[in-house]
C-alpha cells in the first residue's frame, strides 16, 4: 500500500499530458500508472479533468529576512509560493542584513528561516568585493551558486563587481554565477518623473547588451559557467546564441512581467510596475516569447521583490524614488499560462519552463517533474477558471501588485510537498542544499 494516489486525466509528464495516476511513498513518485490503475493507497484523490502538474520551482526569490522582514520574510514567501503551486525557491543573498555573502552569514539567515517554511528553501551565495577568499567555503556549505551584480544593486552593503573582480570571483570557485547585467556606463539617472517613459530612458537596452557581453567574456576567459538573470532586452539573445554556439557555459532566464505587460500600456505614476532592468515594449516582448520557444531562455521565475508601499513611492508616484522590485511569486503560474495560452503553448510548456528547467539550472534533478523517484511535488491547477487579482489575498507580507484588478486564467486547488498537502499555517518545508 502506497501513502497516497492522485489521479487526473491532465497528469502533465516530460511527455505532455496523458491520463495517469500518480503513486506516492515516503514523499516521493514510486510510480505514474494508468488514470484508472488499481492502486491500494492510505489516501486516494480523483481529481478529475483538473490539471496534475510539478511543483514549481522558483530560483530568484528574495526573502530580505533577516534584516529586511519587514519588506518579507520565510513564512508569508513561503506561503505566497505555496498558494501559487510554487513548492521550491532559491533565495537571493542581497537585502537581507547580513547579505549571504560568508558561511557565518549564511548560518545567520539559516537561523531565521528554522521553522518558518511552508515548503522547501535554497540559498545563493553571494559574490561582491572583497570576499572572492569566501566563495569556496560558502560553496561548500551547499548554496547553489553565486550572484553578482555588475551595476548597483540598490543596496550599500551588496557592491557590484568590475570585470576584474568578476573574473576574480570566477577563478576562486567552480560553481553557477548568476549574473545582474546590467553596464553601467549605459544606465542614467532618472529625472523626478510620475512618467514611465522617463524611467525607461534611465535603463536602455544597451545596458543589458553590454552587460551580458561582459560576463559572457568572463566565462569564457575562465571556461564558467554563468546565467543571465530576469533577461529583459531582446537584442542581447543573439549575444547568448553565439556564445552558446562556441561553447561558451552561458544560459538565461526571464520573467513574468517582461512576458505579459508592455511599457506603453504602464499608467502615469504607478510605481507597482518599477523594476530593474525594466519592463519594455510590445515587440520585445514578443522576442522573449520567441526565446522561450526556440530553448535559447531556458526558464520563467518570478523575481519577487518586495518592499514596503512607502518605498514603492505610490502616494508621489515618482518612479525615480521607487524602489525597482516586482512581488508575484504567487501569481506567476496563472499571469504565465494566461498568457502561453493565447500564444498556442501548453501546460507541458509552462512545467517545463517554470519546474522542469529551474530546477535543473540548480541540480535539483528530484524535483520539478512528475516521475519515479522525484519528491512528490505537486500542483492540482484548474486550468480553465478565472479570477481577478484581489491584492488582498496574497500572502506576501506587501501585497502590492502590477497585477491587480486583473483577470488571470489557472487556478490552484491544491498544493502538495512530498505528498503532503501544503495548507494554512502547515510548515513542513525543508532546507535545500546542493549535492
Amino acid at each position: 500500500m502506497v501513502d497516497l494516489v492522485v489521479r487526473s486525466r491532465r497528469t502533465v509528464t516530460a511527455g505532455g499530458e496523458r491520463p495517469a495516476a500518480v503513486s506516492v511513498a515516503g514523499g516521493r513518485i514510486v510510480a505514474v500508472d494508468g488514470y484508472d490503475a488499481d492502486v491500494p493507497a492510505a489516501e486516494d484523490t480523483d481529481l478529475g479533468d483538473l490539471a496534475l502538474l510539478p511543483g514549481l520551482v522558483d530560483t530568484h526569490v528574495h526573502v530580505n529576512e533577516p534584516g529586511r522582514t519587514e519588506w518579507e520574510g520565510f513564512a508569508t514567501a513561503t506561503r505566497a509560493a505555496a498558494a501559487g503551486g510554487v513548492t521550491a525557491i532559491v533565495d537571493m543573498p542581497l537585502n537581507s542584513l547580513p547579505p549571504t555573502v560568508s558561511a557565518d552569514a549564511l548560518a545567520v539567515k539559516q537561523r531565521a528561516a528554522a521553522g518558518q517554511l511552508h515548503i522547501d528553501v535554497g540559498f545563493w551565495g553571494g559574490a561582491v568585493p572583497g570576499n572572492a577568499a569566501d566563495l569556496p567555503a560558502l560553496d561548500a556549505a551547499g548554496v547553489f551558486g553565486f550572484k553578482a551584480f555588475l551595476a548597483d544593486s540598490g543596496v550599500p552593503e551588496f557592491p557590484p563587481l568590475d570585470p576584474g573582480q568578476l573574473a576574480e570571483a570566477l577563478a576562486a570557485v567552480d560553481a553557477l554565477f548568476v549574473i545582474h547585467a546590467e553596464d553601467p556606463a549605459h544606465l542614467h539617472a532618472a529625472a523626478s518623473s510620475p512618467a514611465y517613459a522617463d524611467f525607461l530612458a534611465s535603463r536602455p537596452p544597451e545596458a543589458e547588451h553590454a552587460a551580458v557581453a561582459t560576463a559572457i567574456e568572463a566565462a569564457r576567459a575562465a571556461g564558467a559557467r554563468v546565467h543571465i538573470l530576469h533577461l529583459s532586452a531582446a537584442g542581447a539573445l543573439p549575444l547568448i546564441a553565439a556564445a552558446r554556439d562556441d561553447g561558451v557555459r552561458v544560459t538565461a532566464e526571464t520573467c513574468p512581467h517582461y512576458l505579459t505587460l508592455d511599457a506603453g500600456e504602464i499608467p502615469a505614476g504607478a510605481t507597482e510596475f518599477k523594476c530593474c532592468p525594466p519592463i519594455r515594449d510590445a515587440a520585445n516582448r514578443d522576442r522573449l516569447w520567441s526565446a522561450l520557444a526556440d530553448g535559447l531562455i531556458t526558464c520563467i521565475v518570478s523575481d519577487h521583490s518586495p518592499c514596503t508601499p512607502d518605498l514603492k513611492r505610490r502616494d508621489t508616484g515618482d518612479f525615480a524614488a521607487a524602489w525597482g522590485g516586482i512581488a508575484s511569486v504567487q501569481l506567476g503560474l496563472p499571469v504565465i499560462w494566461t498568457a502561453a495560452r493565447e500564444r498556442g503553448h501548453t501546460l507541458a510548456d509552462v512545467a517545463d519552463w517554470m519546474a522542469r528547467r529551474p530546477a535543473d539550472l540548480v541540480g535539483l534533478t528530484g524535483k520539478g517533474r512528475i516521475a519515479v523517484g522525484a519528491d512528490a511535488d505537486l500542483v492540482a491547477l484548474d486550468p480553465d477558471a478565472t479570477f481577478v487579482v484581489d491584492p488582498g489575498r496574497l500572502h506576501h507580507r506587501n501585497p502590492v501588485t502590477p497585477y491587480a484588478g486583473k483577470t488571470l486564467t489557472g487556478v490552484v486547488r491544491t498544493t502538495w510537498l512530498r505528498g503532503r498537502t501544503v495548507t494554512g499555517e502547515a510548515r513542513q518545508g525543508r532546507f535545500l542544499t546542493r549535492s
